[in-house]
């Protein structure tokens, strides 16, 4: 099972280097655009995957921010979160690679964001993280097809299966 969550950690920034990169490709006016996803905005809604994947990092390593607020916006600047979500992504690839498939099966403890204490096996809470990207990521789509009129870059996994490339998001910064 650990193979398939080093799978899912590499995809996962696969994806987000996809997205990024066409993000960059809008003026600042659309990339703000209020359109009508849950966030509002592109610009809102990467920020709040972001913030969720700080969110579980804190709770699953005990180091780094603990964002309360969902809908915070962590950077007002584009390029300051293209670089803050390549370090989490690297942070997360890296935190899957300490794990083996024993430790999925343990209870892992934690605090939700109204503070009320929760456990649950590691797997289930990688299964959350990796899922609650891809449906964000998806939102992040729509706006992207809504913004340009065009077909979004495709963030099918078989695509990352199948070598599909991503652009170097540094390269862009």
């Amino acid at each position: 099972m650990i193979t398939q969550f080093r799978q899912l950690a590499a995809y996962n920034r696969w994806a987000n280097s996809r997205l990024y990169a066409a993000a960059f490709d809008l003026s600042d006016q659309a990339y703000r655009l209020h359109i009508g996803v849950f966030f509002g905005s592109l610009h809102a809604t990467l920020n709040h995957l972001l913030l969720t994947d700080r969110l579980w990092m804190k709770r699953l390593t005990g180091e780094g921010d603990h964002p309360n607020q969902l809908d915070e916006i962590l950077y007002d600047n584009r390029k300051e979160l293209t670089q803050a979500r390549i370090a989490e992504d690297n942070r997360i690839i890296a935190l899957i690679d300490t794990y083996d498939d024993t430790s999925l099966s343990v209870s892992h403890r934690y605090r939700t964001t109204s503070g009320m204490p929760h456990f649950q096996p590691l797997a289930d809470i990688l299964l959350h993280l990796f899922n609650h990207q891809t449906h964000h990521r998806g939102q992040c789509h729509a706006c992207l097809t809504i913004l340009t009129g065009d077909e979004p870059p495709s963030l099918d996994l078989l695509g990352f299966q199948r070598g599909g490339t991503a652009p170097s998001l540094e390269k862009l910064l």
